[in-house]
């Protein structure tokens, strides 16, 4: 998952190839917590890894349920008919509607001294309709900041169970949810009815959760979707094990760039894999009103397949209570169409994360459409010609869903890039959409790059590499592929001259290496230490003055300038290997400080030297860098220079992203 302050997506032309879609949010929390209520242990596979699973299966924990992980696996020990469980708790829920309103219900029933709270926003999403229903219940709910939403204290219920439970469904529809979930826990000895007050919203979802409770051995009856009754002697048992479905609303973000795609890779499009047109997640609904935008999709059991149909999309005029999480992308969608698009009934929008339509209106004015907002509805007129369309900076209100609908912008005809800030809050439900979105798009321009070159030792790597943290981009250490070449030559017995160029050019052309998580693989084996042996630098040096093996190497080099963008390192980059890098800068240092630093270096590996004999020897370096005949050590004309004999790496960095930034758009 990307930890950066915000990230820069160039602009995108199509997507192709294929995603596997993490676990539906939905389902994995409904599931564990009704695997937590089950006796006995339940196997679930293919569970969400998110934050707001994770803020669940913390909470589980507290209330002693068992919980294991093991790969694809989630095991679950539930506290079903347990007598020893703990009865008091202060569980954190994050911004996690669906463990808050089920978890409140379910300990509300159940009885103990439990606080729940979350993160600020938490406090401002209403549960005063789910409270009031629990209260003529005979549950003890107490609101312990401002009335009417978390936090909340819960104590022993005084159950009453006479008169029909009303619950209103026109808010939210996780407070219907949470009343079904833990009603089954009251009903031993008579009916449970729930009466619906108001228009019920969001009806696919509770159409889950009644599939998941007939899974658990609870066979909910309903009149319409006005009154639902939870059988007498209602009791969860576990299905044993049980798999979770990929996320319907994530799979409308990778509809919606398929609809968006050009033409890449002939007509196959994307495929999209983990869901199909048979998932019981309303959200899947999107694909009709992607149809109805113009999207070419075919179905198949749990595979999508996408590609562009009309293009521009046909606006279009639709209520979407059915589908108010994938209708965002929608909104989204909309910025492409032929004429101005409505999204009705969506008023949900408005208690989410955020109030999401005040939010998307405010992003959609800042990429150049015209919106207007009402108080269940959203107008959107898209940019009028791609010369109307802006690069903006996507502000996400720590929302997930705006994060990933800010991304499908990148798609813009005017070929603009579209920042995205905190990007870190897709960790909510999608933790690697951006990987997975990236991994699959192909880029409508060059990939930005940044080149960083200077003399041995002037501290380019350090700089590369926290450029490259600071952006979320790849980071190339091209002195590294001269010192794995040089140790896969050595260790192949071959000399490091033009002797065996051709034979280092060819090990060079095929080298099996491999940079993960900060460490260095050649052909699988971590070669990280052994790379930084001052033998081995100075073989690299060596090999790197033979035409063939830089040859080579330019291409493999060339190779890593993949999505979102590059940092890369050396003598060379901007020279040779990118002349037409977005920014270059030439980083220098006295020769002194260099070899203070070089010093520093070797004494932290246990190596004694002489400053004056490494001031001696980087000289040496440098002559012989900058009048070799192959690509010899020099600044791009385009280069700028900067001296960081006196500065910190945090002041290198703060400059360099700068001049960076001075070069964007936003």
């Amino acid at each position: 998952m990307f930890q950066t302050a915000f990230l820069d997506l160039p602009p995108l032309a199509g997507i192709k190839g294929a995603v596997r879609l993490p676990g539906s949010k939905s389902i994995s929390n409904r599931v564990l917590l009704l695997a937590a209520l089950c006796q006995g242990r339940t196997v679930l596979h293919d569970l969400l890894a998110s934050d707001d699973t994770r803020v669940m299966l913390h909470a589980l924990r507290q209330l002693g349920c068992g919980v294991a992980l093991e790969g694809a696996r989630t095991v679950i020990d539930g506290i079903g008919g347990r007598t020893d469980r703990p009865r008091q708790a202060d569980l954190f829920l994050g911004n996690a509607g669906t463990a808050m309103r089920p978890l409140a219900a379910a300990l509300a029933v159940l009885g103990g001294d439990y606080t729940l709270h979350g993160v600020p926003r938490m406090h401002e999403r209403p549960i005063g309709d789910l409270v009031d229903a629990l209260l003529a219940l005979g549950c003890d709910v107490r609101y312990t900041g401002q009335p009417g939403f978390p936090p909340l204290h819960i104590g022993e219920p005084k159950l009453r169970l006479g008169a029909p439970i009303a619950v209103r469904g026109d808010v939210s529809s996780q407070f219907l949810t949470a009343l079904l979930m833990a009603l089954p826990l009251a009903a031993q000895t008579r009916d449970i009815a729930i009466e619906v007050a108001g228009e019920l919203i969001s009806k696919p979802y509770i159409a889950i959760t009644l599939h998941l409770l007939a899974r658990f051995g609870v066979r909910v009856e309903r009149d319409g979707w006005r009154r639902f009754v939870i059988p007498r002697g209602a009791a969860y048992r576990s299905p044993g094990e049980i798999h979770v479905e990929a996320d319907a609303s994530s799979a409308s973000y990778f509809i919606a760039a398929g609809a968006l795609s050009a033409c890449v890779d002939g007509q196959k499009g994307l495929k999209i894999e983990g869901v199909g047109a048979d998932s019981i997640q309303g959200d899947i609904r999107f694909i009709e009103a992607a149809r109805t935008m113009g999207a070419r999709i075919d179905s198949g059991p749990n595979w999508l397949q996408v590609r562009r149909g009309a293009w521009p999309l046909k606006a279009i005029d639709l209520d979407c209570n059915h589908i108010p999480d994938a209708a965002m992308t929608l909104a989204m969608m909309a910025l492409y169409a032929d004429g101005p698009s409505t999204l009705r009934n969506i008023a949900s929008w408005r208690v989410k994360e955020t109030d999401r339509i005040a939010a998307i209106a405010a992003q959609l004015r800042k990429l150049g459409a015209q919106v207007e907002e009402g108080a269940d509805f959203i107008r959107i007129a898209p940019p009028a010609s791609p010369a109307a369309w802006k690069a903006a900076a996507i502000r996400t209100y720590d929302d997930h869903r705006m994060a990933m609908c800010g991304s499908l912008a990148a798609f813009n005809p005017a070929r603009l890039p579209v920042r995205i800030e905190d990007p870190r809050c897709v960790g909510k439900t999608f933790p690697d959409y951006f990987e997975t979105l990236l991994a699959v798009a192909e880029p409508a321009a060059a990939v930005p790059v940044i080149c960083i070159d200077g003399p041995t030792a002037s501290g380019k790597g350090t700089l590369a590499g926290e450029l490259a943290r600071r952006l979320g981009y790849h980071c190339l250490d091209s002195g590294a592929l001269y010192r794995a070449t040089a140790l896969a030559a050595t260790r192949a017995a071959l000399a490091l001259d033009v002797s065996c160029e051709t034979a280092i050019a060819e090990l060079a052309r095929t080298l099996p290496l491999d940079f993960a998580e900060g460490r260095i693989r050649l052909a699988g084996q971590d070669v990280t230490g052994a790379l930084r042996a001052e033998e081995i630098g100075m073989a690299a040096s060596a090999i790197s003055t033979l035409p063939a093996v830089r040859r080579a190497l330019l291409a493999l080099q060339q190779g890593f300038a993949r999505l979102p963008g590059l940092v890369a390192d050396g003598r060379d980059m901007g020279t040779v290997v990118f002349p037409q890098a977005r920014l270059k800068v030439f980083l220098t240092a006295s020769v002194a400080e260099r070899a203070r630093r070089r010093r520093e270096q070797l004494l932290a590996r246990g190596i004694e030297s002489k400053i004056e004999d490494l001031c001696a020897d980087l000289a040496a370096r440098d002559a012989r860098d900058m009048n070799r005949a192959s690509a010899p050590l020099m600044p791009a004309e385009d280069a700028l220079p900067l001296d960081n004999s006196g500065q910190t790496i945090e002041q290198s960095v703060a400059q360099v992203l700068a001049w960076w930034q001075a070069r964007q758009p936003f």
